[in-house]
């Protein structure tokens, strides 16, 4: 089995990476900004006694221990991405941060003779700054920087995935790219992505009612599978993969499967969608709800079909995805 470096260990999807390859018997060793972090880390996965999994300490702001991090190392899973907390005050800090960030963990690989680097990158990477279309997105298609749609972070996920492909032509090191788009499932513990954010908050009863907005859903499960495939499959070498599990939802939608499946537990979770009028008139006065107003009424469809017909990706349904992280959050006392 090979020994795998995975950057930003303690994030959600970095944390179930961690899980998929030590069950398939690799060895781990993820980055963590401060080695503190390293025995919640452990007590999150359930790992406490695994001697596979160890920890090195490194950060994508700064160039030290990037290469001692990876020396011995087979593969590297660049999970790790600058995502803002609320409104980005700075959006070129951000995304020189994200494209910055991510050709250290390139160079590293470099240097150190890594095999393949797989990136997790974004949907949003692919389907913005496009006119509407009912035609599902795929791995053709890149995100246009001038469209009105495209967020700050957005735009990061955009230039640093550019900017890995640009290194990767010019170094000839071997890379294969990640698109997920929203990421959903079960949770470990406190420390989850934005989007789980959005079903605690209907769950919460802070949502009385929910934009009206669309997004693709995939199971962060299934996104930590398509990375160790990635990792290895000889077809997955200079490619990028959508990980998507089906037609897009509203958030109505999210709210009805919530609904559905854990009964008096979701008895908070909005029925009705906020008006459009209503949204633009709050975006006036707050930053975050302006972010939100150019996606109102869009329906981006995307397609996996690639990484299931090259890679054998079977992802689970959305609606599992969905109901698994509501029953998470419900069963750990999140919400």
């Amino acid at each position: 089995m090979s020994t795998v470096l995975v950057t930003g260990g303690s994030g959600y999807v970095a944390g179930f990476c961690i899980t998929a390859l030590l069950d398939a018997g690799h060895t781990v060793r993820a980055t963590l900004r401060s080695l503190e972090r390293g025995a919640c880390l452990r007590a999150t996965l359930r790992r406490e006694a695994e001697p596979r999994l160890t920890f090195v300490p490194a950060d994508l702001t700064a160039d030290a221990g990037w290469e001692a991090g990876m020396t011995g190392c087979d593969y590297v899973l660049h999970v790790a991405s600058p995502f803002p907390g609320g409104a980005v005050e700075d959006e070129n800090a951000l995304v020189g941060s994200a494209r910055d960030g991510t050709l250290r963990v390139l160079k590293a690989a470099k240097e150190t003779g890594v095999h393949r680097v797989v990136v997790t990158s974004s949907f949003g990477a692919i389907g913005y700054g496009h006119k509407q279309q009912t035609a599902p997105f795929d791995e053709s298609v890149w995100t246009d920087l001038n469209g009105r749609d495209v967020s700050p972070y957005i735009k990061s996920k955009t230039v640093a995935e550019h900017a890995a492909w640009d290194f990767a032509r010019q170094s000839g090191l071997e890379l294969s790219v990640i698109n997920p788009v929203g990421i959903f499932g079960p949770v470990l513990g406190p420390d989850f992505s934005a989007s789980i954010d959005i079903v605690a908050k209907m769950l919460k009863g802070e949502m009385p009612r929910v934009p009206r907005l669309s997004f693709g859903v995939v199971d962060v499960r299934d996104v930590a599978a398509l990375h160790v495939t990635a990792m290895t499959h000889p077809a997955a070498a200079g490619e990028r993969f959508l990980a998507v599990s089906g037609p897009a939802l509203s958030l109505l939608d999210v709210a009805r499967i919530l609904r559905a499946h854990l009964g008096n537990a979701a008895a908070r979770v909005p029925t009705k969608e906020i008006p459009d009028w209503l949204l633009r008139l709050l975006a006036l006065v707050k930053a975050d709800v302006r972010e939100v107003v150019p996606q109102l009424g869009k329906c981006r469809q995307s397609t996996s079909d690639k990484a299931q017909n090259l890679l054998g990706w079977r992802p689970r349904s959305a609606a599992e995805a969905i109901a698994a992280t509501g029953e998470s959050l419900v069963r750990l006392g999140l919400v």
